[in-house]
């Protein structure tokens, strides 16, 4: 018999799904033309003045960049009104996540999070040897909090909500989270993951870091890739307490922000009235297609993200159908997922879902 070479547990582990974008051996896009709608990215180019600062930050690139991404922390600090000591960035907010869990979890803790939610908290619980908890959603697609503070054991070290819910779409409000909050005890960190809080319109769910950060126990985690269109570039952070911080920096990979990261999120923060333009379109596009998606899958919940979550019998039919009008999506295994893009894009997968016909509105839910 063979020696086991890696961890047995890692076997059982689903891996995260590639990317649905076909790529040809280049790693060019098979199929250029199509709508890509199935990353949740910002459809738009660079926001204004970001290329430059790459194309400025090139001549450099034969140097290290700040280990402490000192310029980017003040500026998100000041941005949101905390001290630069509260905050850790880091390329991608799932890259943050799995440090999270090394700097407060020791082996076989647990770590409480809603399911269906992101495929990347059970990988970032099981590669840090802690116990991944997932705690059912509700019919509704919404996370069930208080099932989620029953879940949570002397053995818990962290409990996670994603506001909204990736892929699910939904949210959670403001009486929910404080009364979630409030019952989790003091040594149990609440993580709030809002990669997508910037595209949030109900007024009763609330800003994380505004309600929230000035807990000792809880943890905004955000990202640059959605609203800010800095998807390629990898760039993620948080907002803790310094102690927690403070240990989170202990253990950064070593310059874990990188150059082109950090001029690009400069750049972009200084673009702020054009990001809520570019928001408030996604937003209004949202209200345009729901009605005609919601006819196509009625359990479809009331998106608070830039993404659809559209409950069906087939998806992988309805992705296949959509693909071959030209339009990608993700497909999971009881609902398909659609991201919002441009309104030509938007158009189009409009038509392609108008020509479904029975072959899948018979297999939908």
């Amino acid at each position: 018999m063979k020696a086991q070479l890696t961890r047995p547990e890692l076997d059982a582990l689903p891996s995260y799904l590639p990317s649905p974008i076909p790529l040809d051996s280049s790693g060019a896009p098979q199929a250029p033309d199509a709508a890509r709608l199935a990353l949740n990215e910002l459809p738009f180019g660079p926001l204004p003045g970001v290329l430059e600062a790459i194309i400025a930050a090139a001549g450099g690139s034969n140097r290290y960049p700040d280990m402490a991404a000192v310029a980017l922390r003040n500026a998100l600090a000041d941005r949101h009104g905390v001290t630069p000591d509260r905050i850790v960035t880091g390329f991608g907010s799932v890259y943050l996540l799995e440090l999270l869990l090394k700097a407060v979890c020791e082996p076989g803790q647990e770590f409480v999070f809603p399911w269906r939610s992101y495929e990347a908290y059970p990988v970032a619980a099981v590669g840090g040897n802690i116990r991944p908890v997932q705690v059912p959603c509700a019919a509704d697609f919404r996370q069930d909090l208080d099932a989620m503070s029953a879940a949570i054991t002397a053995d818990t070290r962290v409990a996670l909500i994603c506001n909204p819910n990736n892929p699910t779409s939904t949210a959670v409000t403001r009486a929910e989270l404080t009364k979630f909050i409030d019952s989790v005890p003091e040594s149990v960190l609440v993580v709030l993951d809002e990669a997508y809080g910037e595209f949030v319109t109900d007024p009763d769910v609330p800003d994380g870091l505004v309600e929230y950060g000035d807990r000792r126990n809880v943890v905004i985690l955000r990202t640059m890739s959605k609203a800010w269109g800095l998807a390629g570039l990898r760039l993620g952070w948080l907002a803790a307490a310094p102690e927690v911080a403070t240990a989170m920096r202990k253990l950064l990979a070593p310059f874990a922000t990188s150059t082109f990261a950090e001029v690009s999120a400069l750049a972009a923060l200084d673009q702020e009235k054009e990001v809520r333009r570019r928001v408030d379109f996604i937003t209004a596009e949202r209200a345009r297609m729901y009605p005609a998606l919601k006819a196509l899958a009625p359990r479809a919940p009331v998106s608070q993200a830039n993404f659809f979550w559209l409950p069906m019998a087939d998806p992988a039919a309805f992705a296949a159908h959509c693909k071959a009008g030209g339009v990608l999506i993700r497909d999971f295994p009881e609902a398909a997922r659609v991201t919002i893009g441009t309104a030509a894009e938007n158009d189009r997968l409009l038509e392609v879902t108008a020509t479904a016909g029975q072959l899948l509105t018979a297999r939908i839910d």
